[in-house]
């Protein structure tokens, strides 16, 4: 087989079996057709070697110049491409296990203080839009239950157990997870079921919950939009999107002394090391609290 139609048949097993997100996928695209411009266009898969995919990422270091979290992603990219090759036996082992990943810099999250998200401080909605309600259900969902904006984007209304009060979520990986909500959450349903009713957009279990006029699901861009339209109206001028509130989320849980492998659970994360970074948060907050607080300080 080719390399070509191995790296599609790598992109079309991602995306249907392994899940990845549509941004992953046009991003590992964009890597693997760089790669491929790299080696013979005629190259059998048994042709390739690791010192082809090493070569790739050390010019790609030279020329792009880029920073060591695109370089990271580039060769997590060669690192799924070469285990698929290895697991649909068109190589005798994985070529790329051996490729070294960059060390990456550990940055603080971004993350908006509780006192901002609080209640009292949300706007207003007199004679709300559809658009207006939309963005507080979400923003109560994303907040009250840390989803990801895919996964909202994904939900449908048969996702939701109300008499629980959870909700079914689809996360990376193609992984379920079962995840509470809040009373504000269930509220702001209500009010935005009420509010497509309205439109004529009256939903059923299969309809996806956040849909637009030709009950279609809305794109994780509008959703984007929303929140950051709703975080600039409570006067948060910070980075305001989606992930910015599910980074709140989990700071806020750790703060008021929630566990980790609780927070971790409902994150829907599948390592541990991914949720310590919010320790590294809130420890940064305590040794502020210290320097202020302490009088021996």
């Amino acid at each position: 087989m080719l390399v070509r139609a191995a790296v599609e048949g790598f992109l079309t097993h991602a995306e249907r079996q392994l899940r990845f997100s549509p941004a992953t996928i046009t991003a590992y695209r964009l890597i693997l057709e760089k790669f491929l411009g790299t080696v013979p266009k005629e190259l059998e898969v048994s042709e390739l070697s690791l010192a082809a995919f090493r070569a790739f990422i050390r010019d790609e270091q030279i020329k792009g110049k880029l920073a060591p979290a695109s370089i990271a992603l580039h060769v997590a990219c060669l690192k799924s491409f070469g285990k698929f090759l290895a697991q649909s036996h068109l190589t005798e082992q994985n070529l790329t296990r051996k490729l070294a990943t960059p060390k990456l810099p550990k940055r603080l999250v971004t993350f908006i203080p509780q006192k901002t998200l609080a209640v009292k401080n949300l706007p207003e909605l007199e004679n709300p839009s559809l658009p207006m309600v939309r963005a507080r259900f979400l923003l109560e969902l994303i907040y009250g239950s840390g989803l990801r904006v895919s996964e909202c984007a994904a939900l449908k209304w048969s996702s939701f157990n109300f008499k629980e009060r959870s909700v079914r979520v689809l996360g990376k990986g193609n992984k379920e997870r079962i995840v509470p909500v809040t009373e504000l959450t269930e509220l702001w349903a209500g009010k935005y079921r009420d509010k497509l009713a309205e439109a004529s957009l009256l939903p059923v279990s299969s309809s996806p919950v956040f849909m637009n006029r030709s009950r279609k699901p809305n794109s994780t861009r509008t959703l984007r939009s929303d929140i950051y339209g709703i975080l600039r109206a409570l006067g948060w001028e910070g980075k305001a999107g989606p992930h910015t509130l599910r980074h709140s989320f989990a700071t806020h849980l750790l703060e008021n002394g929630a566990d980790i492998m609780g927070v971790k659970e409902l994150l829907g994360h599948s390592s541990l090391s991914t949720t310590q970074v919010y320790t590294h948060v809130t420890a940064e907050r305590l040794k502020e609290a210290f320097k202020k607080s302490h009088p021996r300080n």
